[in-house]
């Protein structure tokens, strides 16, 4: 027996040597490669970086630079909040959940956060199909949260980037203005006609004021073309809103939840969601899933709560527990590692599977990489993250050899536009692909 197990164990630990020569190989040559084309990069260097390479079939980083330092995310958030919209909404959106009373013909709503009713990317509407044939409605108002996130940037309070979270969202909570000729104004949803002033005249275009907290807009003469601004959607506006589009319906609010379970109407494939919030790098959709997510976790919508939950639940071995504060990535408040966001792509391809998040995830020349990587288009399936000097990249790498790589890298403070840090970073992780 010792004369046939000496041999193989002899082999074992010329695998591990060979292996481990190998694997000290890999850091220095893409320490190199880091030096050259990253940490010395103009639009780099003077700000800070951090890197993470990890091959999920060894359990081995390849490279680690700043790995468990924190960083502001920007949208890289948004897979976090993916993660927690993949475990908790299923295969389809709950897009309300309803009772009846026999006596007086009344149908109580329960509102579920579902931002895509009555969504201009989504034409099978279910929900809208149900409540058209309703008479009488009842809308339960959930209990309050706020519809900012912290750290968001008051001043941007009308740009469609930042559009408030609600409870009943609708039209994607947005007022789309088109100039179409001189006193001509195209307005979606048709209710936002009424803030227009008979004596307002648009010759050569529009201007619009918002006030922070109303939905009152001011229309006067300008030179814009196309706007898109945001509207709260609280329940009164949902509740004009409604009688707006489904006409001689009889639909109020009450403060109280009447019911605690109800029948549940189903709205879209909830991949059709994610797919959109991650290639799109869609904001409203993120903050909307966390608190979807929320809603079916806890019985409640809270993005502070469900944050904590998953923190402390289903992401409680997270390397460098990350400061979590929104589901979109606009916060400069939140705060994670490179190394976290390894972990949560290797968690999500060994919960749902890579196949899934490959649909999910753009690749070169697709959403948000667009202009990027399309050389290596199905060879790369990422999540960007941009605010001003703050750009991120994070997600699967299949190298020329077939290996199959997760990466996250980080990049704060620099001076200069994202672009040049999106180059030298594509520069980088296409050089490891051909390289390996």
């Amino acid at each position: 027996m010792n004369s046939i197990l000496r041999p193989l164990k002899l082999s074992y630990f010329l695998f591990l040597i060979s292996y481990s020569l190998f694997s000290c190989s890999i850091s220095k040559q893409i320490s190199k490669q880091a030096d050259s084309i990253l940490l010395n990069d103009t639009a780099i260097s003077q700000g800070h970086i951090g890197i993470s390479i990890y091959e999920p079939a060894t359990g081995k980083y390849w490279y680690n630079y700043n790995a468990d330092k924190y960083f502001i995310p920007a949208s890289n958030t948004k897979l976090f909040t993916l993660y927690a919209g993949m475990k908790y909404l299923g295969d389809s959106l709950v897009g309300l959940r309803y009772n009846n009373t026999r006596d007086n013909n009344i149908t109580y709503i329960d509102p579920t956060g579902d931002p895509t009713f009555l969504h201009p990317d989504f034409i099978k509407q279910p929900v809208f199909e149900f409540l058209q044939k309703q008479s009488s409605m009842i809308i339960n108002r959930p209990a309050y949260f706020n519809v900012y996130g912290k750290g968001w940037a008051w001043e941007d309070h009308t740009e469609s980037f930042m559009i408030p979270r609600s409870s009943f969202p609708i039209y994607g909570n947005l007022v789309n203005i088109k100039w179409i000729k001189a006193d001509s104004l195209l307005i979606y949803p048709k209710y936002f006609y009424k803030e227009i002033e008979k004596s307002n005249r648009f010759p050569n275009g529009f201007d619009l004021i918002k006030q922070f907290g109303n939905n009152h807009l001011m229309f006067l003469e300008g030179e814009e073309k196309k706007r898109a601004v945001p509207f709260e959607a609280d329940i009164s506006t949902v509740i004009d809103l409604l009688k707006d589009t489904l006409k001689n319906k009889t639909i109020t609010s009450n403060v109280e939840n009447i019911f605690k379970e109800g029948t549940t109407i189903h709205s879209q494939p909830s991949d059709s969601l994610f797919k959109l919030m991650i290639h799109n790098s869609d904001n409203f959709f993120a903050e909307q899933t966390l608190l979807m997510a929320s809603n079916e976790r806890l019985g409640y919508m809270s993005d502070e709560d469900m944050i904590d939950t998953v923190l402390n639940n289903d992401l409680k071995d997270v390397p460098q527990k990350p400061r979590w504060v929104d589901g979109s990535g606009l916060s400069r408040y939140n705060l994670f590692t490179p190394r976290s966001f390894v972990y949560i792509l290797e968690k999500m391809k060994n919960e749902f599977g890579l196949g899934r998040l490959e649909i999910i995830l753009p690749t070169g020349g697709e959403g948000t990489l667009k202009n990027y990587f399309i050389a290596d288009s199905s060879y790369i399936y990422a999540k960007t993250g941009t605010l001003s000097n703050n750009s991120s990249l994070s997600g699967f790498l299949v190298t020329g050899k077939g290996k199959l790589l997760i990466f996250s890298i980080l990049a704060n403070n620099y001076q200069t536009g994202s672009g040049p840090v999106r180059r030298a970073v594509e520069h980088f992780l296409s050089g490891i692909r051909k390289k390996y």
